[in-house]
């Protein structure tokens, strides 16, 4: 599943290199979902699976902690490099994919040489549902709604961020765009790593406090404007959103049966971005009728309104 997962990615730059045009974005984006949602949770059980193997008296706390820190930190270098590349490497629409594109295919061989930690065995392709077991379904769905309010944040940022700055503060450096977006990402893996020890409970709060603040100070600094204050609620919510989601991930797996660690986090993954495009959807809907300020207002009202139903039912699982 990863090798071909990684060549999908593949095509979908050579559409991006060759193809310039809208049509072209949103066909490319597409190809490349496909292999982000192959990729995401297969990735993650098999990082656990693998852990499990070499380790099978260890806690699963590492092979949790770089799953959840890749996923982040690979979204946040994502537009980090690109933006970088774009501000000194000039050919904005060539060069990042080029660069990708090598960096993916390097990545398929060395997936290619990792050991295999299921059994192979010939099996007719059908769509797997995602099931946990009935016990189990409220903690799991209440991960699953934290993990989209979680990536929301993320969505939120990476989307208003470019606009932001360009048109609000009147700066147009890609490679300070690049660093926005990578500062929210890398302060989630930073989170997950500094409260890597920490037990579930801990993890789940100091993220979800975290999330509130910064979500309350990104808010503020779109009403005054201030890009330090912008700066601020965006590295204090990614750290919350990368702490509370690296908890999420956790609950999932320990609910989960062996056998069906692929399907249930498929299903975190789904709702995390499902968080991750919809709500930005409609955030850019709202502006067409209403103010930036005042859409960004209702939307931090409605995130933390999630955040606040969930939060029982997620400690409860802790």
């Amino acid at each position: 599943m990863l090798v071909p997962a990684v060549l999908v990615n593949v095509l979908a730059a050579v559409i991006f290199l060759s193809w310039s045009s809208v049509p072209a974005l949103l066909v490319a984006r597409f190809v490349s979902g496909i292999s982000i949602g192959m990729l995401t949770a297969t990735a993650t059980a098999h990082l656990t699976e693998l852990h499990l193997a070499a380790r099978p008296d260890a806690s699963r706390a590492r092979a949790d902690l770089v799953a959840t820190a890749a996923n982040l930190g690979g979204i946040g270098l994502g537009p980090l490099v690109s933006g970088l590349l774009a501000q000194y490497a000039g050919d904005p629409l060539h060069v990042p994919y080029l660069v990708f594109q090598a960096l993916m295919l390097i990545g398929a061989v060395a997936i290619g040489l990792a050991p295999e930690t299921v059994e192979a065995r010939r099996v007719r392709y059908r769509p797997q549902r995602i099931s946990v077991p009935r016990p189990a379904r409220g903690r799991f769905y209440a991960a699953g709604a934290a993990a989209l309010a979680e990536f929301a944040v993320f969505g939120l940022f990476t989307s208003l961020a470019p606009a932001f700055l360009a048109n609000v503060l009147h700066e147009h450096s890609h490679a300070l765009a690049g660093v926005t977006s990578f500062a929210v990402f890398a302060a989630g893996a930073l989170a997950q790593i500094l409260f890597a020890r920490a037990g579930l409970r801990r993890q789940l709060g100091y993220g979800l406090t975290l999330l509130v603040v910064g979500v309350v100070l990104l808010t503020i600094a779109v009403q005054l404007p201030s890009l330090v204050l912008f700066l601020a609620g965006g590295v204090l919510a990614g750290g919350g959103a990368g702490a509370a989601f690296k908890g999420s991930v956790s609950i999932v797996l320990s609910v989960a049966p062996p056998a069906g660690r692929g399907e249930a986090l498929a299903g975190l993954f789904l709702a995390a971005y499902v968080g991750l495009a919809v709500p930005v959807l409609a955030l850019g809907l709202a502006t067409q009728l209403v103010s930036l300020q005042v859409a960004l207002a209702g939307f931090a009202v409605l995130l933390l309104a999630i955040l606040a139903l969930v939060s029982r039912r997620l400690f409860g699982a802790a």
